[in-house]
């Protein structure tokens, strides 16, 4: 697909995930409004569950608490998960406290 991201940066799935299971809507520039089930998170980007209509490299802008809006790539789709990767590397303090915010029991947040 011309048009797309280039994704020739370097692998940086080395990101610690970080299971979640959030619900967002987010907004592609052809389709609209999609509604995505984000199952993990890292720094770097997050995966999705559920059937998407897009292509690798199409990009989809989402809202996330305590980050707000940021831009992803999509990298991979395989059968019913997508992998995205963030347009920017979220920094460690936000990244931490948006874990905090979606993980409220402190045994399920990472160690830092």
């Amino acid at each position: 697909m011309s048009g797309g991201a280039q994704l020739s940066v370097t692998d940086q799935r080395n990101s610690t995930r970080h299971p979640v299971d959030l619900p967002v809507i987010a907004e592609h520039r052809r389709i609209g409004d999609v509604k995505l089930q984000l199952i993990n998170v890292s720094t770097t980007g997050f995966m999705t569950r559920g059937a998407l209509d897009f292509g690798r490299g199409e990009r989809v802008t989402i809202r996330l608490p305590q980050i707000g809006r940021i831009e992803a790539f999509l990298v991979w789709s395989e059968g019913d998960r997508a992998g995205f990767q963030f347009e920017r590397i979220i920094r460690a303090d936000d990244f931490g406290k948006m874990i905090k915010s979606l993980q409220p029991n402190p045994r399920l947040r990472p160690t830092h």
